[in-house]
């Protein structure tokens, strides 16, 4: 009986050491577990806070702003008075001559279209271009379109530029041909239009380049 009794006891002392432990261990655990949960939302704190934009910050600390530089102004309403002698497209030595003298002549050039062409330049290679480009089929004329961010004398020699295409525009088109370059002055792209009797196949400004491109071949009486 005592050996039940001791055996008993024995088991009762075990177990109940076992519980005693498993206690121990399950408190120690969760301290673990608190201590790790805590490790986290730190670690989930710090990477979902607001990051500072550096640049952001930098633009503040140096107060650089874009470069907007002004603005240039063409005068189309002053050119529009001026009187002008029609020319056709294929009078080559008039076309010339209200561009000025020409300086260099490239007869290995291409058109619109990659024709053979002769490239006339009416400005030094290191000065902002005024070209003709004259092919079979094409009439060429090509410019320098100042930024407002270039300087002075760029801008000038562009707006020098704009008024002589205005005025030869004139010349081939009528005052048709005027408005058309206004329009190209001010952002408008105009592609497989007739105006003032010649097919423009396309004229525009942008990226620093003025290009207006006649199609010399196509019938000049549609109208449409």
């Amino acid at each position: 009986m005592w050996n039940n009794n001791l055996q008993t006891l024995l088991v009762g002392t075990i177990m109940a050491v076992s519980v005693s432990l498993s206690g121990c261990d399950s408190s120690q655990g969760d301290a673990q577990n608190q201590d790790t949960n805590a490790d986290t939302s730190e670690q989930t704190v710090a990477e979902t806070a607001p990051v500072e934009d550096s640049a952001s910050a930098d633009a503040d600390l140096d107060g650089a702003t874009a470069e907007q530089g002004t603005p240039i102004n063409y005068d189309v309403s002053a050119w529009s008075t001026d009187n002008v002698e029609p020319l056709s497209v294929d009078e080559l030595d008039g076309l010339q001559s209200t561009f000025g003298k020409v300086l260099t002549t490239d007869e290995n050039s291409l058109d619109y279209a990659s024709n053979p062409a002769t490239k006339y330049r009416f400005m030094n290679d290191d000065e902002p271009y005024l070209d003709l480009i004259d092919s079979e089929k094409y009439l060429e004329l090509g410019w320098y379109f100042a930024n407002p961010t270039d300087s002075d004398q760029e801008k000038e020699l562009s707006q020098n530029h704009a008024k002589k295409s205005y005025k030869l525009a004139r010349q081939l088109m009528g005052d048709e041909g005027g408005k058309l370059i206004a329009d190209m002055l001010n952002g408008q792209i105009i592609k497989n239009r007739v105006v003032g009797g010649q097919k423009v196949e396309l004229a525009k400004c942008e990226f620093y380049s003025c290009m207006l491109v006649i199609n010399k071949s196509a019938a000049q009486t549609d109208n449409s």
